[in-house]
């Protein structure tokens, strides 16, 4: 049983590409779980690969979240990954950590390889670092918090400067249940994402509003710009967004 190896790419890339297609019998052959992918370009093995988690893939990606410190990134990391909100006090994430999860799209296993970061001045260095290998960004603001959302157009100088220029980016509004302690109002975020072109969305890791929509939203933009067939529609993130929010009732657990 062999162990699978991601190739390191030195070169950033305009996008990730595929590997063609193994022409063995058509089983897939078991992996073995080993340290994380930490290429450029997306892990897109012949054959399903092995998660650590234990789940067999097709396809991954590396997802960023950032923003400020305090806007709820670990805590809808943890609801997306585990079904569950951390109440109560919470410590900072100290440098950066990562979770992975398999989604099941269109009958295509992509694993989300989730980056979470420390929102705090100090570590912006290290988050810095980690741009350039990032397929998606998720990037926060707290709606109770206009600081966080005052200092959203400052990381996107910053995404900007470090990310590849062909990233997915999305921006959420965060914390979205707390109705008497909004600062911040739906029509400045929307207002904001439109003035910079990027897709936009509420949530709250309390709720679960739009949780596992966020991510599933940019892990089929993320697949659809690996795997298209050419006679398939082109993928538009905030128009699928829209669509589902809509289909919901806007209030989509």
């Amino acid at each position: 049983m062999s162990r699978k190896k991601t190739v390191k790419s030195k070169n950033r890339t305009k996008g990730p590409t595929a590997s063609p297609k193994s022409k063995g019998n058509g089983k897939g052959a078991k992996g073995t779980a080993g340290t994380e992918p930490q290429s450029n370009g997306v892990v897109h093995p012949s054959r399903p690969s092995l998660s650590n988690s234990g789940e067999f893939y097709d396809v991954a990606f590396k997802v960023m979240l950032v923003g400020d410190s305090g806007v709820g990134k670990t805590c809808l990391l943890v609801h997306f990954k585990d079904g569950a909100f951390l109440a109560g006090s919470f410590i900072s994430t100290v440098g950066i950590d990562f979770r992975n999860k398999v989604l099941n799209i269109d009958g295509v296993k992509v694993k989300l390889q989730i980056w979470d970061t420390a929102g705090q001045e100090r570590f912006r260095s290290v988050t810095q670092a980690y741009y350039r290998d990032a397929h998606a960004l998720l990037l926060f603001y707290d709606v109770t918090n206009k600081t966080s959302f005052d200092n959203i157009q400052d990381w996107l100088t910053e995404i900007h400067e470090y990310a590849q220029q062909d990233v997915v980016l999305m921006l959420l509004g965060n914390k979205a249940d707390a109705t008497h302690d909004r600062v911040v109002k739906r029509e400045e975020g929307e207002k904001l994402a439109k003035e910079y072109g990027v897709p936009f969305m509420e949530t709250s890791a309390k709720s679960g509003l739009n949780v596992e929509l966020a991510f599933t939203a940019v892990a089929r933009e993320l697949k659809h710009r690996v795997l298209k067939e050419p006679s398939e529609p082109q993928f538009h993130l905030q128009d699928y967004v829209n669509k589902e929010m809509k289909s919901a009732g806007c209030c989509r657990p």
